[in-house]
């Protein structure tokens, strides 16, 4: 550097040098100390968040291996398997197909909702204390983080004041639609990545404006095209576009394996968004569309040089699946349930649950009041882009989330709805129409959050009158804790650690009854040995329906079919040489160590006798019988 470059005027003399000592421990303190001070408004905001999510789910937490979300138990059961399988990893034991169920044929963990982004980051604490601390811990922070990342996003790139952007955050995190979903869907719940990645788009999108003139507050109006006082910049910012096609790669890769389908939905919204913005203000699609436009493309190539395997695998690799199980029409948005009170809100009625599948389903719900409320905030907030782009984000999802016939009341209509343009499309058409409204939660929520900061700054009537209504057309979703129950303890054979006793870890051991979609329960024996052993069958998503189409769980085998029998109807069928030959080669075909019933189990005394003919006397071990193999 030269001796003649200019120095800072009013540099003090003491500051001209900076000595390269590290600074004391007590400076540091005091430096995080300051940090807190500066945002002390966000922290409270976002131990206000964790407080909410921990009340809802407060039902979980005296006992978590012993409570479960009483709504939806069978996937609390799947999502615990899954967070045990996932924990292996830190173990070195893992694979995208694992060999820890449906034995010996396994199960692809890409083509089922395994959240395996999380059970690897949460694995230290599911080997610690088990896997249902950890479902309990996600249901609740899943939550907040939601939460709290969409008031960042508010606060940092709308510059929206705390108290607009903590309205709408609440919102997002904790409206109905995800409320409902807080029951044992973690992959839809999850969602605190998607402000991420609608921030790096918006990043992408200022830096490929040659003028810098996407605003510093996105929904503020601006000067006309072309006016020099308005410029922010002389060209693309080439070095930022980077930066945020390879962050906007990252967080895309990393929300695949948390939920692709939260990332579907997200990757929907921000195009219809992006179409409406774009004739907003086409100015800005002239000068920005070549530059954003590239970044997308060296953003999609990089997440897919990540993806690609993973995502072949799921749709094309062993045990893999390409399309949807679930009907469209039975999986339709009532019209109805729109301007309907959810039933998990405080004011909510249980009889509005007939507007739905079940109670994990509850996505639209935003009552009649939160309706009127946002549809007069977006035509009180004039024609911005965003505010379009918003509105028509909102209308586009929306609708989708009817299905492909419009059902009114419980009553199927012979009007079509906009997602019969979907049908036929590959992946796509295997999408659930009515999840498509957790896309409206957010949009809602942005228009409310642009309103009632709009007021905010201004005078008058407004400034009382917009978030007065906003809050009072939030109170009749805010939501209540989430119901829950006991459930059964699990045998000291599994929690003592006695099933070693019979088969070797990474072996097939048979519980009796063996695992079933409907009643996944023993799967909880593999959940509390962290997936250290298999078992034939169970509660997964696989090739196994006509045509090899995706089925939930397998066909039965002979002997797995006669116990079945068994424990749902009771008796002790004749048992000839025929079965026992069966039962031996189905015992081969699982690989089975042994079978194991537990002490307690309905029509345990059938069971047993039963097994005894197939498999000879059994060895008690701890608090269950068992058959070697």
């Amino acid at each position: 550097m030269s001796s003649a470059a200019p120095t800072a005027p009013d540099a003090a003399p003491d500051q001209a040098l900076r000595s390269d000592a590290p600074a004391p421990a007590g400076s540091r303190w005091a430096r995080l100390g300051d940090a807190a001070a500066r945002h002390r408004a966000d922290l409270l905001v976002g131990l206000l968040f964790a407080a909410l999510a921990g009340w809802l789910t407060h039902g979980l937490w005296p006992d978590p291996a012993g409570r479960v979300l009483a709504l939806n138990p069978e996937d609390q059961a799947l999502y615990e398997w899954f967070l045990a399988v996932d924990s292996r990893a830190l173990l070195g034991d893992f694979g995208l197909l694992t060999d820890r169920l449906n034995a010996p044929d396994g199960v692809n963990l890409m083509a089922n909702t395994t959240v395996i982004a999380l059970g690897v980051l949460f694995a230290p604490v599911t080997l610690l204390l088990g896997a249902p601390v950890t479902f309990a811990l996600l249901a609740a922070l899943n939550l907040a983080g939601t939460a709290l990342a969409w008031y960042l996003l508010f606060t940092r790139v709308l510059r929206a004041r705390r108290a607009a952007a903590a309205l709408g955050a609440g919102l997002c995190g904790f409206g109905p639609g995800m409320i409902s979903q807080t029951n044992s869907h973690l992959h839809m719940t999850a969602q605190w990545l998607v402000p991420v990645i609608i921030w790096l788009v918006v990043r992408l999108l200022r830096a490929a404006d040659p003028l810098g003139r996407v605003g510093h507050r996105v929904g503020r109006p601006r000067g006309r095209a072309g006016d020099a006082s308005d410029a922010g910049g002389t060209g693309p910012d080439r070095r930022r576009m980077l930066t945020s096609a390879v962050g906007l790669a990252a967080a895309v890769s990393v929300q695949v394996f948390v939920g692709e389908e939260v990332l579907f939905l997200c990757a929907v919204t921000l195009l219809v968004m992006a179409v409406a913005y774009a004739l907003a203000d086409r100015a800005l699609l002239r000068r920005a569309l070549p530059g954003f436009a590239g970044g997308m493309l060296v953003a999609a190539g990089l997440a897919l040089l990540v993806l690609g395997y993973p995502l072949w695998f799921q749709f094309a690799g062993p045990l893999g699946v390409a399309d949807g199980m679930f009907s469209p029409h039975y999986f339709s948005a009532d019209l109805s349930s729109w301007w309907t009170v959810s039933p998990l809100s405080v004011v909510g009625s249980d009889e509005a649950a007939r507007l739905t599948t079940g109670p994990a389903e509850y996505n639209t719900f935003l009552g009649w009041p939160l309706l009127v409320v946002t549809v007069g905030c977006a035509v009180w907030l004039g024609r911005r882009p965003l505010v379009i782009a918003c509105a028509a984000g909102a209308l586009a999802m929306g609708a989708l989330s009817l299905g492909p016939d419009v059902v009114l009341g419980g009553d199927r209509t012979t009007v079509p709805g906009p997602y019969a343009l979907l049908g036929g499309l590959p992946v796509v058409d295997g999408a659930l129409p009515m999840r498509f409204a957790l896309a409206v939660l957010p949009v809602t929520a942005t228009l409310l959050v642009l309103a009632v900061d709009r007021a905010l700054r201004g005078t008058g009537a407004a400034r009382r009158l917009v978030p007065a209504a906003v809050g009072v057309a939030l109170l009749p979703v805010l939501p209540a804790p989430l119901p829950t129950a006991e459930r059964p303890a699990l045998p000291e054979f599994v929690t003592g650690g006695h099933w070693r006793e019979c088969v070797r870890p990474g072996g097939v051991l048979v519980p009796v009854p063996l695992p079933t979609p409907k009643d996944p329960w023993p799967m909880r024996w593999a959940t509390a040995a962290d997936a250290a052993f298999g078992m034939p069958e169970g509660f997964f998503i696989g090739p196994y329906g006509r045509g090899d189409t995706a089925a939930m769980g397998t066909w039965k085998r002979p002997t797995s079919a006669l116990l079945t029998d068994v424990a749902q109807r009771g008796g002790q069928p004749v048992v000839g040489d025929a079965e026992r030959q069966q039962a031996a080669r189905d015992a081969d075909r699982w690989g089975a160590s042994c079978f194991a019933l537990a002490e307690g189990t309905p029509r345990a005394d059938d069971l047993r006798a039963v097994l005894d003919q197939l498999y000879g006397p059994s060895t008690r071990i701890a608090d269950a019988w068992v058959w070697r193999v």
